[in-house]
């Protein structure tokens, strides 16, 4: 199988290539805004996505939520699969991923770790038996400094995967941002706080807190190579799979 890495010379696109090697896949190479030549290794570097896909069996893309509309064209044109890390996109964007599912296999997660994988699942589970009138959901998420989209994908999956579960979507009852005298807490409510700082990997808490009792999952990344591993997983798991948008779950056999 052809593994090809979006942004390769990128902080995850390194860590990517150590962890295709690893799994013993075919590397096809790599794109990059700096052009075609190689990367470090003698990594084949193509100056797009477009001549990247000619070269791959699968794309593996954490670039940037800007191109990923872009992306999702191309690489259904291509037939190639598509194992999309990039999160904060746009309603635009995220249509296109869904559009190009109805040619190729994508596999979209705003998240590759196998363990906020299962706290997701977890959180599914805890929410449709904790009722949402006396357990108030919280989502508490910290990041390095240069992360640009708040809350973080995985938070938001984490309240998505409430919301679900609770049988509403997570846009009417989300809460973020809160300042100054905001009243009292809508019941219902799914809250999100954003802690940005240093060179924290990653950090999730969700907590259901009643007027007795507390329940808390939290999932520390100490490692970025986590989400490589992860991507490359999924990348394997996409040979032979139908065309449609599948998720982390899916990789994992959790649905």
């Amino acid at each position: 199988m052809r593994i090809g890495i979006a942004g390769i010379l990128g902080r995850v696109g390194r860590l990517l290539v150590e962890e295709v090697v690893a799994a013993d896949a075919g590397l096809a190479g790599g794109s990059s805004r700096d052009g075609a030549g190689e990367a470090p290794g003698g990594v084949p570097l193509f100056d797009g996505v477009a001549a990247l896909a000619g070269r791959s069996d699968v794309v593996i893309d954490f670039t940037h939520a800007d191109v990923t509309a872009l992306h999702a064209g191309l690489l259904a044109q291509a037939g190639v699969a598509w194992v999309l890390g990039t999160t904060g996109l746009s309603a635009e964007a995220q249509k296109a991923v869904e559009d190009a599912a109805q040619r190729i296999v994508v596999v979209q997660a705003s998240n590759f770790s196998p363990g906020v994988t299962l706290v997701a699942d977890l959180a599914r589970r805890m929410a449709a038996v904790l009722p949402a009138e006396l357990y108030d959901a919280e989502i508490l998420e910290m990041h390095h400094r240069q992360k640009v989209d708040a809350p973080s994908g995985t938070a938001l999956a984490l309240g998505r995967a409430v919301a679900e579960a609770r049988g509403v979507r997570l846009d009417t009852v989300r809460d973020s941002g809160r300042d100054g005298h905001t009243g009292p807490r809508p019941p219902g409510a799914i809250g999100f706080a954003v802690l940005r700082g240093g060179q924290i990997v990653g950090e999730h808490t969700l907590s259901f807190t009643a007027g007795s009792e507390q329940i808390a999952l939290t999932h520390r990344a100490f490692d970025r190579r986590v989400f490589a591993a992860g991507a490359v997983r999924a990348a394997l798991w996409t040979q032979g799979r139908p065309p449609g948008l599948y998720d982390m779950e899916n990789v994992l056999g959790l649905r």
